[in-house]
């Protein structure tokens, strides 16, 4: 079972939150407030919160934008992760990811799927890596923003959490391109 092991140093992390939306404001975006208050109660800083509208160039340029700002560790998305017209936010997402973490979307599914049934299925939450930075897609309602954010990311995003965490690997996630060069 997963644990945090206190005598490893806690390391905060800075995290971009964007919201991608047709119609919401800062005054109004439940999901991206809920998303910043924990991170900022679990003492992370939010190095960056934006609302994009829900077009893909748009979302593709901010997250390359975020990944190319090195005080930026993690970006979270909010939203545009539906089947519809509009949703776009997976499909920005791949475009700029160098690599996927299927076990995210996997895993946000299935905690999903014990509060929302079958309903889970459209959800297209996923999480990668894009030069150096990880990224995380999750739905746009403030329950799914608490699971995503409570149930995995708090933990895997804690330097202390054991048996491993990605918090750990940051340090080498440009090692590929060291090694190119």
């Amino acid at each position: 079972m997963a644990r945090i092991d206190e005598s490893i140093p806690f390391l905060p992390v800075n995290i971009a939150v964007l919201t991608v939306s047709d119609s919401r404001t800062l005054e109004d975006d439940k999901s991206g407030r809920v998303l910043c208050e924990m991170i900022e109660d679990d003492k992370h800083k939010v190095a960056k919160r934006e609302i994009i509208r829900d077009d893909y160039d748009a979302i593709v340029a901010r997250l390359r934008a975020y990944c190319a700002d090195p005080g930026i560790d993690v970006v979270i998305t909010t939203g545009g992760t539906g089947v519809t017209g509009r949703d776009t936010t997976p499909e920005a997402m791949k475009a700029v990811l160098d690599k996927e973490i299927e076990g995210f979307g996997e895993l946000f599914r299935w905690l999903s799927y014990q509060k929302i049934g079958t309903s889970t299925i459209q959800s297209r939450a996923l999480g990668g890596v894009a030069d150096g930075t990880y990224l995380f897609a999750l739905p746009g309602s403030p329950s799914a923003c608490k699971d995503g954010w409570g149930e995995i990311l708090r933990f895997q995003l804690d330097s202390r959490h054991k048996p491993c965490n990605l918090v750990e690997l940051m340090p080498r996630l440009k090692e590929h391109l060291k090694a190119a060069g």
